[in-house]
């Protein structure tokens, strides 16, 4: 493929895996976007890679090794379980291909670090699937804060929580990398990042374990700027996924922070000493905008806020959740991958 049509043609997709958040969220925006095209989707059940294909488009391909030998294929996205996530963006990176991961990246701050040293080696892009972090409302969120809506930042509340899962669902899997953490504590842990910076760090933790994988915790964090982090987050609880920054003269409030609907609009609540008021934000596809952040990142070098160092920092984020949580007899290993590709 030629320089010129890699900056100016779609960027050609090839997935690899048919998992519930491609099917429910990244191919319906896929196969709308004029920004990329689905070549391939990949998979270890010929059938369920074929209804993938009926349904989006693209060539039906048995085995992940055979779609990162296509020619035709720009990128990769990865939308497999957490503990094969890193795994299979290597392999990605090492056939050329750019990669899109669903997150978290890697299990740890070291694993994460070589893999994005591994990419910038390599010229090529490494995004982490982060997708709240283009939407509208945290750029609106982010502007009142910058201009003194609220005075000056005191603390982040972060909470993100999903009813049980039902026995044998993949998340909650420890050799696959299942988990509370890595399933949905990682998005507070990320947004805390974006909020308080890179110097926040983790000063306390607790995790809960039921039948040897973490179905809910709470950390407790601090920044440099004198802020600090409260976050919940857990699969064993009604539905939340907010985001409150509480200032010294008022507050926002993202109650819908990681999951707007993209054909709604999202609400960001601002109070201060001069009132209250809703702010509403247009409906807006994150998973669209993910894309289009993509293609602009292969094609013409536009910096992405999904790759490099904060995808490491949140990586050590994680590594420092579990070292402070008191770990029970139950508590899972790092997952054993060779084991289950």
């Amino acid at each position: 493929m030629t320089e010129k049509r890699r900056r100016t043609g779609r960027l050609r997709v090839g997935v690899l895996g048919c998992a519930d958040i491609a099917r429910r969220r990244m191919l319906p925006a896929l196969v709308r976007s004029p920004d990329a095209e689905l070549i391939a989707v990949a998979g270890r059940d010929p059938a369920k890679t074929r209804r993938f294909t009926e349904a989006f488009g693209g060539v039906p391909v048995d085995g992940y090794e055979r779609l990162l030998e296509r020619a035709d294929i720009d990128a990769v996205y990865v939308p497999q379980p957490t503990g094969l996530h890193a795994h299979w963006a290597e392999r990605a990176l090492r056939a050329g291909k750019h990669v899109l991961v669903e997150k978290p990246l890697a299990p740890t701050e070291r694993e994460a670090d070589r893999l994005v040293r591994l990419a910038a080696s390599l010229g090529l892009a490494l995004l982490e699937n982060f997708m709240f972090l283009g939407h509208a409302q945290h750029t609106l969120a982010r502007g009142l804060l910058a201009n003194g809506a609220i005075g000056e930042l005191r603390e982040l509340t972060a909470e993100f929580g999903v009813p049980p899962r039902p026995d044998g669902d993949v998340r909650l899997q420890p050799a696959l990398g299942g988990g509370a953490l890595n399933d949905v504590g990682c998005y507070p842990l990320r947004a805390a990042l974006l909020h308080l910076g890179p110097g926040v760090r983790v000063v306390g933790a607790s995790l809960r374990y039921d039948g040897g994988v973490d179905r809910g915790g709470a950390a407790l964090l601090d920044a440099p700027v004198g802020a600090t982090a409260r976050l919940g987050f857990g699969m064993d609880r009604s539905y939340t996924a907010s985001c409150v920054l509480w200032g010294s003269t008022g507050r926002i409030t993202l109650p819908r922070a990681y999951t707007p609907p993209p054909d709604r609009p999202a609400l960001v609540r601002w109070e201060g000493r001069g009132g209250s008021r809703e702010l509403s934000v247009p409906p807006q596809d994150q998973f669209a905008t993910v894309l289009t952040s993509w293609a602009d990142r292969v094609r013409d070098g536009v910096p992405s806020p999904l790759e490099g160092e904060p995808v490491v920092r949140l990586a050590a984020l994680l590594d420092q959740v579990r070292h402070r949580s008191p770990a029970p007899g139950d508590a899972p290993s790092a997952p054993a991958i060779e084991g289950v590709l």
